[in-house]
């Protein structure tokens, strides 16, 4: 396990959001307090400047209304005096107007009296004589400057002249950056203080953290003789207990664990199936769910009892060593009605001194892969048994044409019409299984069309009845109206032909096959019944099977392939049907099939 270094450690992140927090306590904390201050000092000195302005308007007023007589001082000189010993260091600039905007006194010792003031405000005072103020930023100088305009009013309150000044305001913000200044000043010094106490806040909350680092790295060497020490009773030390908790329960554990690890690890590259692990002498020890499953038997019921037992192969091996020897086997848990066979493969569990340990049964069930294996088996069989009767049938003609039959008028025809409908027999046959094997490909090739089956039914019927023997009564139950269903007609005609010609096939004389159609939901159900020796129950769901015949030696005798009926169960699946038959023996049978409707919408098109 790497390192952790100080700059990624969780000891600095506390740091920083401490400081960080500070931080932003105090900027808030100084912007408001700025803010306040400067506010605050602003009105103080606006204060200041109009108490002196509104003192020096009573002294100007005066001078406006007193009386004079020759020989006297005249106004410019009286008003001069007043406002001559005006302070600059605050004022930097005041003006006395007269009515007309003439400036008859200045602080500021310039030759502007007598000049007219044309600034707006001034203008604005004299004509409303309503007083005007405004703070301005005067680029040049850098600095911030309170203007003011007030009119000097005579006794009848008759508007007689004004005072403009501006003031600098310097010395507010002089002030305000001394105050900013002693702020940061202590803001650094708190800052300062906070990160020292953030690094002893820091080093108290991650002490117990490094420690139960350092104890898991030296738990995973598996030494657990070691504890971390609990230095508080908050979430740390609660932590720090649950620490030491788990190190006593792997402790405990760890004796036991190691003993079964290498037995574990060969069940767990095993578990695709079920697996039964034992030991040396052949209890059972673990059992997984699917084994369970399997074989039908709770895992812990089967703990402690015997492998061979357990597999039921009491009676087929005698000593558990032998199973090393067999490597796999197939067993059969079947009952009478149901078929389950299970694939079991041993493999063997060793020490390092090549000294067995235990086994591991790896089952599976291969019931559907017995079965299909079974299939083609009895497929192969079939079609050879199929194809090599009529094959024997054929040589036995041939040798007796060959040995002179030829030459017999009489027999030679016979002889040769029987060959021709072996051979013709073997072309259905082999034109079936092909037509079978593009099925089992999907390769169907359908060319379905908008159908009224029960127009294209009579049809199928019409043809029969024209050809049927007349001892055979055809009889028909069909739907009235148009019912449109989309099929591939060619295809559906075999079908039908299949089916049918079962029927009159299996027909005793003077028997009745009944055709009928039935609406059941959004689907036909097509019904063909005969009146023939019927089937067995237990025999009626394999009829469909490819080569399986109820009676084999009449079918054979009548010239079935035994593939009919197969080909029309995949035609119907195909048209997104369902087909199965019904049928007792002596009564007769009925195959029927279903075939879905077309939808409204789609039929109006």
């Amino acid at each position: 396990m790497r390192k952790v270094g100080f700059f990624r450690s969780i000891q600095l992140k506390f740091i920083i959001i401490f400081i960080l927090l500070l931080l932003v306590a105090i900027q808030v904390i100084g912007s408001y307090f700025v803010g306040e201050l400067e506010d605050k000092l602003r009105a103080n000195f606006m204060e200041s400047v109009n108490s002196r302005v509104e003192y020096l308007s009573l002294n100007l007023e005066q001078a406006f209304a007193k009386e004079r007589v020759e020989g006297e001082t005249d106004l410019k000189t009286e008003i001069q005096s007043i406002v001559g010993d005006i302070d600059r260091n605050d004022i930097t600039s005041l003006q006395v107007v007269n009515i007309q905007g003439r400036i008859l006194g200045t602080n500021d010792y310039t030759d502007n009296i007598g000049k007219r003031n044309t600034n707006k405000l001034v203008q604005n005072v004299l004509l409303y004589g309503t007083p005007d103020r405004k703070v301005v930023y005067k680029p040049e100088t850098e600095k911030r400057f309170y203007v003011l305009a007030v009119s000097l009013k005579d006794g009848s309150g008759e508007t007689v002249g004004a005072i403009y000044l501006e003031a600098s305001m310097g010395s507010v913000y002089k002030q305000l950056e001394d105050i900013s200044q002693i702020f940061l000043k202590g803001s650094i010094l708190a800052v300062t203080v906070s990160a020292l106490l953030a690094v002893l806040i820091a080093r108290t909350i991650t002490k117990p953290i490094k420690e139960m680092r350092r104890q898991a790295q030296t738990m995973a060497k598996s030494d657990f003789s070691q504890k971390v020490k609990v230095y508080s009773t908050d979430e740390i030390g609660n932590l720090a207990e649950t620490f030491n908790d788990l190190n006593d329960k792997l402790r405990h554990s760890y004796a036991t664990t190691e003993e079964e690890r290498r037995k574990l690890s060969s069940v767990m590259s095993n578990m695709s199936d079920g697996v039964i692990a034992t030991n040396h002498t052949g209890a059972v020890t673990l059992m997984n769910y699917a084994a369970a499953k399997l074989i039908d038997k709770d895992p812990d019921d089967v703990k402690g009892e015997f492998l061979l037992d357990v597999l039921q192969l009491s009676d087929k091996v005698v000593d558990i060593s032998e199973l090393q020897d067999t490597g796999s086997m197939i067993i059969d848990f079947g009952e009478e009605d149901e078929d389950f066979l299970i694939r079991a493969n041993f493999s063997i569990i060793s020490d390092d001194d090549e000294e067995i340990t235990g086994f591991i049964t790896v089952i599976s069930d291969v019931t559907e892969q017995e079965k299909v294996e079974q299939e083609r088996r009895d497929f192969v069989s079939n079609v050879s048994h199929e194809l090599r009767t009529p094959l024997t049938t054929m040589r036995s003609y041939i040798e007796a044409l060959t040995d002179g039959a030829w030459k017999d008028k009489e027999i030679a025809p016979r002889f040769l019409g029987v060959t021709q409908n072996e051979t013709e027999r073997m072309i259905r046959m082999v034109n079936d299984l092909l037509q079978l094997s593009k099925m089992d490909h999907k390769e169907y090739g359908l060319h379905k069309e908008r159908t009224d089956f029960i127009a294209y039914f009579h049809q199928i019927i019409d043809r029969f009845e024209m050809n049927v023997a007349e001892k055979i009564n055809l009889k028909r139950d069909l739907l009235k109206g148009q019912n449109y269903v989309y099929l591939d007609k060619d295809k559906m005609t075999q079908v039908l032909d299949n089916i049918i010609s079962n029927a009159i096939k299996y027909s005793p004389n003077g028997g009745t096959i009944l055709f009928k159609v039935e609406k059941n939901n959004h689907q036909l159900l097509i019904s063909i019944q005969d009146d023939g020796p019927g089937i067995a129950f237990e025999k009626l769901d394999k009829i469909f099977e490819r080569f399986y015949r109820a009676d084999k030696a009449r079918n054979r005798k009548l010239g079935g392939t035994g593939l009919g009926l197969a080909i029309a169960k995949e035609l119907v699946e195909a048209h997104y049907g369902r087909i199965w038959a019904k049928s007792k023996e002596g009564k007769g049978t009925t195959i029927l099939f279903t075939l879905p409707l077309m939808n409204q919408k789609r039929r109006n098109k």
